[in-house]
């Protein structure tokens, strides 16, 4: 909320300086910025420059040449992207657009084979922007078999897994009947395959249509026609389409198939038999679904979602029961002291933390940083040290020099709790502790010498 009034006031502050400023101020900044100065040339072009700068962009595209690595990658799908909007803009005829989308999908050995997609910014252009793009168009051209044509003359091949968002957008721009009768296509090509991979290939194009259209029944058929035997992932896959298409009988059914001994994708496996419940009303099935994923990873949201069924009234009562379950295992969970200190348990805390402080281990310093700052700021000021400690003592085992600097903050922490700390129990006072670090690293000059400055 802050950010959006922040936001809006800024906003604000800009349009109080008037047209002018701000046009000189765009001026500007394109002097400097390719990206300012293209955003600029889009903003002002007609829809006839708009297409004309569509074109030139796309006919380099065709001819791009080098390597983009992949801190570069993120700059170029904005430039894709621009040059997408730019063919919104500048082509207003349906048939010109979808034609033009088919042949930007066409481009995707060029882009990937040239380009670090790593952290997936460039397909997401093609699964996301590109699709919809299409699907504007196609959705008001009349003639949906030559829309249902360009569709599977793009999807004939589909090495990088960017061109199958095409056949996924069909009911956007499709009615229920042509989609039969695309399937009755697919499955005639089918029969004419040369070999598995591409009967394999119809199949999948087959199965998002039947999911499109809420035929549970023929997704199930295609999947097991070219899986032949459905395995953990295949049953989830039908179980959610038989759900999608209101037969939630049979995609109980499907859930059952999957064997109790496997625990893969087990999240999605709950989630999908939450909604199962949910609408078979087996509120006796859902608390119990509930409170073993709670159990599994106790946190405020997993009992906030028990409690939304077995009622908040029970909220003490759970509480009770689970800090008691906690404070019986010996295995420390940092996840299970988040929990305590996020429901008020901050004694409780402290005493299991205290009563594991052997099993802390700084390498997920992730999952401890967050727990010593929170005891800390309990004034639980011994068992925050002793985190704080294998923290320090996880920095300097590995001997790390970019992870110093963390390390001396640690210390530093180390030295201001210790006046804070009443009763040291069982564990080294500071300075002790302090001697053992220096004797086994005192070598780490870089360290020290940068903790005494």
């Amino acid at each position: 909320m802050k950010d959006i009034k922040m936001t809006e006031s800024r906003k604000q502050k800009l349009l109080n300086l008037g047209a002018d400023a701000l046009a000189d101020a765009l001026l500007n900044i394109a002097v400097h910025s390719y990206e300012a100065n293209d955003l600029i040339e889009q903003l002002i072009a007609s829809p006839q420059e708009s297409f004309q700068r569509f074109k030139k962009k796309f006919s380099s595209l065709k001819k791009l040449s080098g390597y983009l690595h992949r801190e570069e990658s993120n700059s170029f799908a904005r430039e894709l992207e621009t040059m997408l909007q730019d063919l919104e803009s500048g082509v207003d005829d349906p048939l010109t657009g979808i034609e033009l989308i088919a042949e930007f999908y066409e481009t995707d050995s060029t882009i990937f084979e040239m380009c670090d997609d790593s952290d997936g910014t460039i397909g997401d252009v093609f699964r996301y922007y590109a699709m919809e793009l299409f699907g504007h168009y196609a959705s008001r051209y009349s003639d949906k078999d030559k829309v249902v044509e360009i569709i599977l003359k793009v999807m004939q091949k589909d090495d990088y897994g960017v061109r199958d968002t095409l056949i996924d957008c069909a009911s956007d721009c499709l009615s229920d009947d042509y989609i039969r009768s695309t399937i009755t296509n697919l499955q005639k090509k089918i029969s004419k395959a040369k070999d598995h991979f591409e009967k394999r290939h119809y199949l999948l194009m087959i199965e998002s249509l039947a999911r499109q259209i809420k035929d549970a029944t023929l997704f199930e058929k295609s999947r097991i026609a070219w899986c032949l035997e459905p395995h953990t992932e295949d049953l989830i896959d039908i179980a959610r389409v038989y759900l999608e298409s209101g037969d939630v009988k049979t995609a109980h059914s499907r859930m059952k198939d999957i064997p109790n001994s496997d625990n893969s994708r087990k999240y999605e496996r709950e989630k999908l038999l939450e909604e199962i419940y949910q609408k078979q009303g087996d509120s006796k099935k859902l608390a119990n679904l509930l409170f073993q994923q709670f159990r599994g990873y106790r946190t405020k949201g997993t009992l906030q979602e028990l409690l939304d069924v077995i009622g908040h009234d029970k909220r003490d009562k759970v509480i009770h029961d689970e800090t008691r379950q906690i404070l019986k295992t010996e295995i420390l969970r940092e996840s299970d002291a988040k929990f305590l200190i996020a429901v008020g348990k901050i004694d409780e805390a402290e005493e299991y933390l205290l009563k594991r402080a052997d099993q802390l281990n700084g390498d997920f310093y992730g999952r401890l940083l967050s727990l010593a700052e929170a005891m800390e700021a309990e004034n639980r000021y011994l068992v925050a040290s002793l985190i704080y400690r294998s923290l320090l003592m996880s920095i300097l085992e590995r001997g790390r020099s970019k992870t110093y600097y963390y390390g001396i903050c640690y210390l530093k922490k180390l030295d201001k709790l210790a006046s804070n700390v009443v009763d040291w129990k069982e564990y080294n006072h500071h300075e002790a502790f302090k001697e053992q670090i220096i004797e086994a690293h005192g070598r780490k000059r870089s360290f020290w010498s940068n903790y005494e400055e």
